[in-house]
C-alpha cells in the first residue's frame, strides 16, 4: 500500500476513535444529570423548580380555605347590576304562579343581577354539575381512575334520559364515559353509578355542605321526577366558580371539567335566550354565538314541574361570567322555559364587551 493511501486509512481509523469515545462519554454525562453542573440545572423536576413547598401547600388546602379564599375575591357578588335585576324581576312578576330564582356574576368584576338566589328548589339534572365537580377532586387525590371500569347493577338503574340503562345488567363503563354521558345527554342510570362511586348519597351530601353549596342536597337517585333532590341558583354558580377559579380542581381536572361541560347537547335555554338578546338566528345557538365571540358551557335540567340550566359564559373580550335559572311551575308548562330564556336574553346588553356598546351607542339607526 501507498504510503499516502497509508496515512488516509490512519485519519480515517483516528476520527472513527475520537467519534467512539466522544459519544460515549456524552452519553456517560446525560445518564447521570443531577450530579451538578449544567445539566443539573436543565433537567431539574417541575416541582423543583417551582418550588416543592408551595405545591404541597396548596395541594394540601382543606376546601373550608378554598371557600374562604374565594369570598375574598370577585367570584363573590360585589356590585349590583341593579338594571337587569329589575328586568329579571319584571319577567317574573308576569307569572305570578311560576317560581323564579336567577343569578348571573362576573367573574372578572364581581357585578351581579339577582332575582331569590338563594331559593332552595328541585333541581332536576343540574345537580350533575356538581356531581362532576366532586368526582374530580376524587381524580385530582387519587381515589378515582378516569379509566376505572364502572359495573352496572339493577338498583343503579334509573329512567328517563340516556342509553346506559339498556344495556345488558353487569356491563361495565369507564368513568370517563359515565361522566361525560351524565353531563352530555343527561344519562341518569351513568349518574347513579357515579354516585354510587362517589360513596353514595351521604358521602356526596356532606362534601356539597364542605364546599359552601348549603342548598344542594341529593335524597333519591336519579331521574327523581317527584324534585326531592335539591339546589339554589347561588349553589349552583357557586360549583362552577370553585372549578374555574382554579381552587377546587387541579388545571388538568378543571379542564377536564370544561370539556364534559362543553359536550351537552342541550342548549335551547341559556344559549338560546344569550342568542337571541345579542340578535342571532336561534337555528343553532351553539354555533350562532361562537360566531360572535361567545361560548357557554351548560347544564340542563327538566322533570316537568322544574327547568334549570346553568352555564359558564366566556365572551368576546376574554371575561367569564356564570348564570343559573331554576323555575317550577305547572307540569311541561311552556311558559317555564320561555321565562328561562327570556332572562338569558335580557343578559345580553351586559355581557357585551364595552367596545361593542360604544359602538352601537354611536350608530345612528
Amino acid at each position: 500500500m501507498s504510503k499516502p493511501l497509508r496515512t488516509l486509512l490512519r485519519l480515517c481509523l483516528y476520527g472513527l476513535g475520537i467519534g467512539v469515545l466522544a459519544g460515549t462519554g456524552l452519553k456517560f454525562l446525560d445518564s447521570a444529570p443531577i450530579q451538578g453542573g449544567l445539566s443539573s440545572r436543565q433537567f431539574k423536576p417541575l416541582n423543583i423548580l417551582f418550588g416543592e413547598r408551595s405545591r404541597k401547600k396548596k395541594l394540601n388546602l382543606t376546601i373550608s380555605d378554598v371557600t374562604r379564599r374565594l369570598k375574598t375575591n370577585t367570584f363573590i357578588p360585589q356590585k349590583e347590576l341593579k338594571g337587569l335585576s329589575v328586568r329579571w324581576r319584571e319577567l317574573v312578576s308576569r307569572q305570578p304562579d311560576l317560581k323564579a330564582s336567577a343569578l348571573i356574576i362576573n367573574l372578572d368584576d364581581g357585578s351581579f343581577a339577582s332575582v331569590d338566589a338563594n331559593a332552595q328548589l328541585p333541581a332536576a339534572s343540574s345537580i350533575k354539575a356538581p356531581i362532576l365537580l366532586v368526582a374530580l377532586q376524587m381524580l385530582d387525590s387519587g381515589e378515582l381512575k378516569w379509566n376505572e371500569p364502572l359495573q352496572l347493577k339493577k338498583d343503579l338503574i334509573g329512567g328517563g334520559a340516556g342509553w346506559m340503562a339498556f344495556e345488558p345488567l353487569g356491563s361495565t363503563f369507564p368513568v370517563h364515559e359515565v361522566a361525560t354521558e351524565m353531563i352530555r345527554v343527561s344519562d341518569n342510570t351513568g349518574t347513579n353509578l357515579l354516585i354510587s362511586r362517589i360513596g353514595g348519597k351521604e358521602v356526596l351530601n356532606r362534601t356539597f355542605m364542605k364546599l359552601g353549596l348549603s342548598s344542594t342536597e341529593i335524597k333519591n337517585y336519579l331521574p327523581d321526577l317527584t324534585g326531592t333532590n335539591t339546589t339554589s341558583a347561588r349553589d349552583l354558580v357557586l360549583a362552577i366558580a370553585l372549578v374555574d377559579s382554579g381552587e377546587a380542581l387541579s388545571i388538568r381536572s378543571r379542564d377536564l371539567f370544561r370539556e364534559v361541560m362543553s359536550t351537552s347537547v342541550s342548549n335551547r335555554l341559556i344559549p338560546g335566550g344569550l342568542l337571541k338578546g345579542l340578535g342571532g338566528s336561534q337555528l343553532n345557538p351553539d354555533d350562532g354565538l361562537l360566531l360572535k365571540g361567545y361560548k357557554v358551557f351548560n347544564k340542563t335540567g327538566d322533570i316537568g314541574t322544574a327547568y334549570v340550566d346553568v352555564g359558564l359564559i366566556e365572551m368576546p373580550n376574554n371575561t367569564r361570567a356564570i348564570a343559573a335559572f331554576i323555575v317550577t311551575g305547572p307540569f311541561n308548562d311552556p311558559r317555564s322555559t320561555q321565562l328561562i330564556r327570556d332572562m338569558a336574553e335580557a343578559m345580553a346588553p351586559v355581557l357585551r364587551p364595552k367596545a361593542e356598546l360604544s359602538k352601537l351607542t354611536n350608530t345612528n339607526f
